[in-house]
């Protein structure tokens, strides 16, 4: 391979079979690069220069690749929407990073149309792949551009804003470097080589969560700069995926455990039918994934099982296989340019290994700051350290252990509690599809645990379920860390890249109530 990045690649070997999109269709190498040219034509024709944004709201497929490939070499700021949001979050997100062009689909029309008016951005500005009324045609718009190399080439970035589970969502801002696409292109592919994941090498990756998720599109981005395929899943099956990593002899993806959970719920007949030794790295994170289940990936998947600890603002840890099943439950040792810290709630740093405190990350090159935002910016910082809020400790040997977020943190009768462990636990009844566990109010206790799952298909939720659910963690989980109560919902508040929503859950248990924590 000659200069890294998709767009060298592409110019050498334009017949490489670059993507296949959810339907099926396969695009080459050639065939993207000159879509996403003339996108960089087009909007340059809106005026746009380096450093101002484009944002998207748009459902994996060939287009959410074309923008990224635009955006990154005319030097323009991504800024991905998650399309589970309502009108008035995207509008938000739209204003707030100052997005002079808003790409969307059909598939969200009312969404789109509530985002840009509450954003103020008129029609023009806006394109829509397919038809929404007021917006130009993405299509139309690309189809009379030339394919043609754009001069004055700039390296952008991807914007993406944080999930706000405190106050309003902001977008984590890196300056831009000003190199060329190409002698950026390695940094757009340095997560893939912590795994061992080399250039071209036959390496299919396989998307199946949404690309609006930063680690998402940094996995299937940093893949195509390699000149690997990307197969593209639009809604995730469990099923689906293993076809086709059988069909396309798929190397890589990046998973969460809900994923892992699904697989491993399917008739063991229907999963072991499936072809799936071509897999090598099938990275996961973004979620606790319970030590049962991994163990059964592993079993499953072999060494193919690797997991890192990272966030929108930087990492970070890796494990492999092999390691964490010489430590379970560990996320991993430091990236190489990666510094982790445990710190106390007076902002001291914990020397003693075991004991736990607040998870800190530092990254020794590049820095990050929140978009509009130099207070938050600043509250999660202690010198070059910043944290996303988890519990954690660090063993004798260096390895990072989570407890979880300290926002979920259950305080009850003085002892702190971790839901994770609980819902590890009882993510492991057969009957069970899916857990949250949380604290409520106690007047006694200041909380106590509450469990909200999800039955498993076919499965009641009902009196008799409970009990027996809470008879199997009689010797999982300790008395005072058992749920109380269980309640049953049809589906758990997540979206497709496996976050949940826990305070949709949480919430209205503390109406009229303030919270411990």
């Amino acid at each position: 391979m000659g200069d890294l990045g998709f767009w060298a690649f592409a110019t050498e070997s334009p017949d490489h079979l670059a993507l296949v999109t959810p339907d099926g269709k396969e695009v080459t190498a050639g065939e993207l690069l000159g879509r996403s040219n003339q996108l960089v034509h087009a909007l340059r024709g809106f005026g746009l220069k380096p450093g101002d944004v484009v944002a998207t709201l748009l459902p994996n497929g060939q287009e959410m690749i074309e923008v990224y490939l635009a955006c990154l070499q005319a030097g323009w700021y991504l800024v991905p929407n998650n399309f589970h949001l309502v009108g008035s979050e995207v509008g938000y997100i739209l204003e707030d990073s100052g997005a002079q062009v808003f790409i969307t689909h059909e598939r969200f029309e009312d969404i789109a149309l509530d985002a840009a008016g509450d954003a103020g951005m008129p029609g023009t500005a806006c394109l829509a792949v397919g038809e929404i009324k007021g917006f130009s045609s993405y299509e139309r718009l690309l189809s009379v551009q030339p394919t043609t190399t754009p001069e004055n080439r700039t390296i952008g970035d991807v914007m993406n804003y944080t999930s706000g589970t405190t106050g309003k969502p902001k977008g984590v801002y890196r300056a831009l470097s000003g190199a060329s696409p190409e002698e950026a292109a390695l940094g757009l592919s340095g997560i893939l080589f912590l795994f061992g994941i080399q250039p071209q090498d036959d390496n299919v990756h396989i998307v199946g969560s949404p690309l609006y998720h930063t680690a998402v599109l940094r996995f299937a981005g940093g893949s195509i700069h390699l000149g690997h395929t990307l197969v593209i899943m639009d809604k995730w099956s469990p099923a689906e995926m293993l076809r086709l990593i059988e069909k396309y002899k798929v190397t890589t993806s990046h998973m969460v455990p809900t994923q892992f959970h699904r697989l491993l719920s399917l008739p063991e007949e229907e999963r072991m039918s499936y072809d799936v030794s071509s897999l090598r790295h099938m990275i996961h994170a973004a979620a606790p994934c319970p030590i049962e289940i991994k163990k059964q990936m592993i079993a499953w998947w072999g060494n193919a099982v690797d997991e890192y600890y990272a966030a929108s603002e930087g990492g970070g840890t890796v494990v492999t296989a092999d390691e964490w099943l010489g430590k379970p439950g560990t996320v991993g040792k430091p990236w190489p340019i990666s510094e982790i810290g445990i710190f106390d709630d007076d902002g001291n740093r914990i020397a003693t290994p075991n004991e736990i405190g607040t998870v800190y990350m530092s990254m020794q090159t590049g820095t990050f700051e929140y978009h509009n935002d130099k207070e938050k910016t600043a509250d999660n910082r202690i010198g070059t350290f910043f944290t996303v809020g988890d519990i954690g400790y660090l063993d004798e040997d260096g390895f990072l252990f989570l407890c979880d977020r300290k926002t979920d943190m259950i305080i009850s009768g003085g002892a702190n509690i971790y839901p994770a462990e609980i819902e590890g636990a009882i993510l492991m009844h057969p009957k069970v599809g899916d857990v949250a566990v949380f604290g409520i109010p106690h007047a006694d206790w200041g909380e106590e645990v509450k469990a909200v799952i999800e039955p498993a298909d076919g499965v009641v939720g009902d009196a008799a379920l409970e009990a027996e659910i809470l008879e199997f963690l009689s010797d999982k989980v300790a008395k005072f860390k058992t749920p109380k109560s269980i309640d049953f919902t049809n589906e758990m508040p997540r979206d497709p890249s496996g976050k949940l929503y826990k305070r949709k859950l949480r919430d209205p248990y503390w109406e009229g109530h303030e919270r411990a924590i």
